[in-house]
């Protein structure tokens, strides 16, 4: 293969977004219109385009900056994984390619780090190891690997409270009975009141977006960011902000509920729900993100997620240093 690497420019726009779409591995992470979101100012944006010929063979989706004083390309701070995006049945010879054209590129200008959060294995249409393999195989090692929780939908929606713990069951039941209601909302507005509230409460944190760039993500991937509320009385008591990642898995990216209304168990109704919406629309994969930062696990979120049938797979970061 004789592979030309080049920064993305704004003629590859429709190119880029379209080879996302149809590749192996590639998620609403990749896509432009996602990245785009962040202010100009945010990122020094340093997309790669890698090209076989005239044809786009890969992409790398980056920035430039500083980390541990060393000037990194970095995939990509701005999404919660990254990586190269490429075809389905692509070779593991074409793989360490990419992963040696990527070395020489980050040499040629300047860079003395690479670093790569990739997406979780069930993301691929075709799952592979190749690419984990070449990366070990040119020295890259690991910076982290976090847990993410992940149901499998691989049951008919009838069987749903099968997969669940007793207790969660119980509580679905509780839900159903005080008359709380779940259904698709675009009230943002509420949601994120309800999202800033109970995190400042819990962790002493605020959102990772603000309800600015919610409502741009919105606005920019229409039916790709959904939300789900749960109602008592028409008011908004919990809700699950939706990511459609590709078409195989959907993202559970907030979830959260008003402490109050805690003992209505709004959250295990709602779970309940979108997980019947996923299997009516055939995802294969509900993840519902991670319960380790920096490799510390929160055990208790850990179990919760449990209840509802998931089990843990690993989001990867990998480094190298040069």
């Amino acid at each position: 293969m004789n592979i030309s690497v080049k920064p993305y420019s704004w003629s590859d726009k429709i190119a880029w977004d379209r080879f996302v779409m149809k590749s192996n591995n590639g998620t609403l992470f990749h896509r432009l219109q996602f990245l785009d979101y962040h202010p100009r100012s945010r990122f020094r944006n340093h997309h790669l385009v890698f090209k076989d010929t005239e044809h786009i063979i890969a992409l790398f989706p980056s920035v430039s900056e500083e980390r541990d004083g060393k000037k990194t390309l970095v995939s990509h701070p701005g999404a919660s994984f990254g990586g190269f995006v490429f075809p389905i049945n692509l070779g593991i010879n074409e793989v360490d390619v990419l992963v040696r054209s990527l070395h020489a590129y980050a040499l040629k200008k300047g860079f003395h780090r690479i670093e790569m959060t990739l997406p979780p294995i069930i993301y691929l249409q075709q799952p592979n190891n190749y690419l984990d393999f070449c990366l070990f195989r040119h020295g890259f090692q690991y910076k982290k690997r976090e847990v993410s929780s992940i149901i499998t939908l691989n049951y008919a929606p009838q069987r749903i409270l099968s997969t669940f713990k007793s207790e969660t069951r119980t509580a679905i039941r509780k839900a159903g009975r005080s008359g709380v209601v779940v259904k698709a909302s675009s009230d943002f507005e509420t949601f994120y009141s309800i999202l800033k509230t109970n995190l400042k409460l819990r962790h002493n944190v605020t959102p990772t977006h603000t309800l600015g760039e919610l409502k741009q993500l919105k606005n920019l991937l229409a039916s790709d960011i959904r939300l789900f509320g749960a109602f008592l009385n028409n008011q908004m008591i919990a809700g699950l902000t939706l990511f459609v990642c590709n078409p195989r898995v959907i993202l559970a990216f907030y979830i959260s509920h008003l402490k109050e209304y805690q003992t209505y168990r709004p959250v295990n109704l709602l779970m309940f729900e979108v997980i019947k919406w996923a299997l009516e629309r055939k995802f294969k994969f509900f993840d519902l993100g991670i319960f380790t930062v920096n490799m510390e696990p929160n055990w208790g979120l850990g179990r919760f997620k449990e209840n509802f049938g998931a089990h843990g797979i690993f989001r990867d970061t990998l480094y190298l240093d040069f």
